[in-house]
């Protein structure tokens, strides 16, 4: 049996990459469902890139949540996969602000009790951020599976402002620490 996995992705560098996740995942035997935050989706849309994306889910992508009218789009989710995270909406997640549709199922998915891994991306100066800190503590002792590498933890490693290597980015890292569907 296929199981469900929301790929919710931020507006940061390697979300110019979702071909990757979604296959990689597609590959483990997920079926993605794709949601964006307002500004990953206004960078997809400039690179062209959504009807690729549609064709690859095989599904709409998701940004903006639905009228009360409207029917759901996605089967239910059986974990979350939360990569690029930006240090924007790492804070705004901990802080249980759900004012798009990717930090309102997020936010659920906690409460809801689901797997949840979270790959961030950013620099090291934002990191350095006292917010951050306390919001990555924070998802981590609500359940998430943050992979942020800090000491011997694995994880992304920030970078130097405006040295970013999207290609280093670790997706596989993410992937593996999915539950087996």
């Amino acid at each position: 049996m296929t199981r469900t996995l929301y790929l919710i992705a931020c507006a940061a560098p390697p979300a110019r990459h979702l071909t990757v996740p979604i296959r990689g995942a597609q590959a483990r035997g997920w079926d993605v469902c794709l949601t964006l935050t307002p500004s990953a989706y206004r960078w997809a849309a400039e690179e062209g890139d959504l009807d690729e994306l549609r064709e690859l889910t095989g599904r709409v992508v998701r940004h903006e949540y639905k009228l009360p009218s409207q029917p759901d789009m996605f089967p239910d989710p059986d974990a979350f996969l939360v990569a690029p995270l930006t240090s924007n909406s790492l804070n705004k997640w901990a802080a249980g602000i759900s004012d798009t549709l990717a930090l309102g199922l997020i936010t659920e998915g906690i409460g809801l009790g689901l797997p949840i891994t979270a790959l961030p991306h950013w620099n090291d100066a934002q990191g350095r951020h006292p917010a951050v800190g306390r919001s990555v503590a924070e998802l981590r002792a609500a359940g998430v599976t943050l992979l942020l590498g800090d000491g011997d933890a694995p994880g992304f490693v920030p970078h130097k402002p405006r040295h970013g290597d999207v290609h280093a980015y670790p997706w596989e890292l993410a992937l593996d620490a999915l539950p087996t569907p």
